[in-house]
């Protein structure tokens, strides 16, 4: 995350050490008229010494961009592209990547635009973009406005040559302003009371958790029939054919820790590209990347249900298969590789379930490289068990319609997820289509459905006949016949705490009960203001429509009659949902001093204030502020309701503290 730290902390350095805001480009705006009808525009960034601006086309991965856009009247007309000068292209360590830039101090932008009417017209635009200076870091810009004024055509009969071609200054715009005001956005989001380490510490345990969701996907994957009859087959390999004992369980080993690493390497293009959390956030949480997730669960649980097979092209397969007979260590990992190609068609689903799911909860890259760890580790681990200890394969089940009847429990499964993904995308945009007694109804359905497969009601392709219904298939009938039972009640107004915030919540239904949600603001700001009119502490809710763990909590702890008691009288309450897509006023948009981008919702704003204070952008946290906005008590994120409560109760005890001492 290098772009972001060097930007951030060159904003933040200007802001502590009062210095005066960096102001390295202006835009100066000339236009001539090429005949009757042409005129031609010229936008020239002047820039200050070893300042440079970047290409229209500076690869992804890179700086932003330099871009013009343009809002002209049905007459005017554009010829071709902006034409810019030369770039170099050259690799930068800030960005990782090679990137196109400017030398030059004096950058000269052109474009021919036609105007058809014979009257004078006005046509306006902005540009964007980013200005860096290697020892100093880089200010991405407001958005620069220009106006130029093009004549009307000349009447016919007059000739070209009468046409003056002389270029004509237009205005000059000075960027500081703008410079300013990026930096100002930092310092306006900057609440007193910043996270401390202790809070850091606590980041990193989640990871843990992360590891073993992980881990625990893989573990499933281990009983789908592409990975478990390769066990004994390829340890028996290994023990066979490497001449000692101890080769043998070298190479099982090596052909283990091949497979974690393969499957941990597929994290590393996320933590290379160095996306902001703030934009892993709002791709999470978008309607369209939710919708994405629903088909591909959908075409998932197809597959699992034996109707086609999603597998990867077979010449990759073939390709990795023949690079492992060159031998050695070499030859170990290829074989690796082979694995994973040709048992995509049973873990891609499952590991694409577990990689949805955790980028949905808590948008960070890095929660994606614990995943892959963690998968990858469970499914060489046994390579390396069991060539440790050869005697245990003589222990494991063989073989058989069991496995296939594990992948089309696993496609019921995938069909209960894919709905959880399009009901966060029906909450974010708010359509009503999917409301909690929807929902319900259909994840009952699948329930039943699941419990009457088991007990062969129901058939797939490449099913067996059923020869005996062991316990294991009775015990798993009977525990989903049971959910669907659980589920129905929740039609009838039951609180369903054991699975709440995977259905809509409570409030989302056709029979909402308005009086069991604690009354919320929705703006930081104006609930601030509420709390210094009534002399309580602020509890600020980061949390969002598409947030699993927030409606747990919301459903499960906030309804418990003492705690909602406390938040109620005792507190001013504001949630501020970061997947809000409810547009700012133009006069509140601002760009984000963690991304450079333009911050143009509710949500991106609340996002970014989250972020810029906590350190953190995971949903949801908890975090009591008093009306002055310091921070009473360590933030809090998903919990049990006894460590809610005594959060609770510090932060009241803080509140005393604090005016105790004033």
């Amino acid at each position: 995350m290098r772009k972001l730290t060097l930007l951030v902390l060159t904003l933040l350095m200007g802001i502590l050490t009062n210095a005066q805001i960096q102001n390295p480009i202006k835009w100066q705006y000339s236009q001539k008229q090429l005949d009757d009808s042409t005129t031609e525009l010229k936008f020239t960034a002047v820039l200050e010494e070893k300042w440079h601006l970047y290409s229209q086309f500076t690869p992804d991965g890179g700086p932003m961009p330099t871009e013009f856009s343009f809002n002209l009247p049905k007459t005017v007309k554009r010829i071709g592209k902006v034409v810019e000068p030369k770039y170099e292209k050259k690799f930068e360590d800030v960005f990782g990547v090679d990137v196109y830039s400017f030398p030059q101090s004096k950058v000269v932008f052109t474009h021919k635009v036609v105007n058809t009417s014979n009257k004078e017209v006005e046509i306006s635009g902005e540009i964007n973009g980013m200005t860096c200076k290697d020892e100093a870091g880089c200010i991405p810009m407001d958005p620069t406005p220009f106006k130029f004024k093009l004549k009307g055509k000349t009447k016919s009969g007059v000739k070209t040559s009468a046409i003056d071609t002389t270029e004509q200054q237009v205005v000059v715009t000075d960027t500081a302003q703008n410079a300013a005001s990026v930096a100002g956005d930092c310092k306006d989001l900057v609440i007193e009371g910043l996270v401390t380490e202790e809070e850091k510490k606590g980041e990193s345990e989640s990871y843990w958790f992360i590891f073993l969701l992980g881990f625990g996907g893989g573990l499933v994957a281990l009983l789908t029939p592409c990975v478990f009859p390769m066990i004994p087959l390829t340890v028996s390999f290994f023990t066979k054919n490497s001449g000692t004992r101890k080769k043998g369980l070298f190479l099982a080993v090596t052909y283990g820790l091949s497979i974690a690493a393969i499957y941990t390497l597929i994290a590393v293009p996320f933590i290379v590209a160095k996306v902001p959390p703030d934009t892993l956030n709002e791709i999470a949480t978008s309607a369209t990347l939710n919708i994405v997730f629903f088909v591909i669960f959908v075409a998932f649980a197809i597959s699992f249900f034996g109707y086609y097979e999603i597998a990867l092209p077979s010449s990759l397969a073939n390709k990795a298969d023949s690079a492992s007979n060159m031998g050695g260590l070499l030859g170990v990992f290829f074989m690796a590789i082979t694995l994973a190609l040709v048992s995509f068609s049973c873990t891609g689903p499952i590991l694409g379930s577990f990689l949805a799911g955790t980028l949905a909860t808590n948008p960070d890259p890095y929660n994606i490289l614990f995943v892959m760890l963690g998968f990858g580790t469970a499914l060489g681990l046994p390579f390396a068990l069991f060539a440790a200890f050869p005697a245990w394969l003589n222990s494991l089940p063989k073989s058989g319609g069991w496995l296939n009847s594990v992948k089309v429990v696993l496609g019921f499964l995938e069909l209960g997820m894919a709905l959880k993904f399009l009901s966060n995308a029906d909450l974010v945009e708010q359509w009503g289509i999917l409301k909690r007694e929807t929902f319900l109804v259909i994840w009952t359905l699948l329930a039943l459905g699941l419990a009457a497969y088991l007990m062969g009601l129901i058939k797939f392709p490449h099913d067996s006949k059923i020869k005996k219904f062991g316990p294991i298939r009775i015990g798993l009938a009977t525990v989903f016949a049971a959910s669907g039972i659980y589920f129905a009640t929740g039609l009838f107004g039951a609180n369903l705490e054991l699975i709440s915030g995977f259905p809509p919540p409570m409030f989302y239904s056709y029979s909402a009960k308005e009086e069991t949600k604690v009354e919320a603001e929705h703006d930081f700001y104006a609930a601030l203001e509420r709390a210094k009119k009534e002399n309580k502490p602020l509890l600020v809710d980061f949390t969002g429509w598409a947030c699993v763990n927030c409606r747990r909590m919301e459903e499960g702890v906030w309804v418990d009659p003492e705690v909602k008691k406390i938040m109620s009288e005792k507190y001013v309450l504001v949630s501020l949902y970061v997947d809000e897509k409810k547009e700012l006023p133009a006069a509140e948009q601002f760009t984000s001093c963690l991304s450079g981008k333009r911050v143009k919702t509710v949500g991106n704003k609340w996002s970014n204030l989250q972020i810029v204070n906590f350190k953190s952008n995971s949903q949801p946290q908890y975090v009591v502020l008093s009306p002055e906005g310091k921070q009473l008590v360590k933030p809090v994120g998903y919990t049990d309701k006894s460590t809610y409560l005594t959060f609770l109760k510090s932060g009241l005890d803080g509140m005393k503290a604090t005016v105790a001492s004033n």
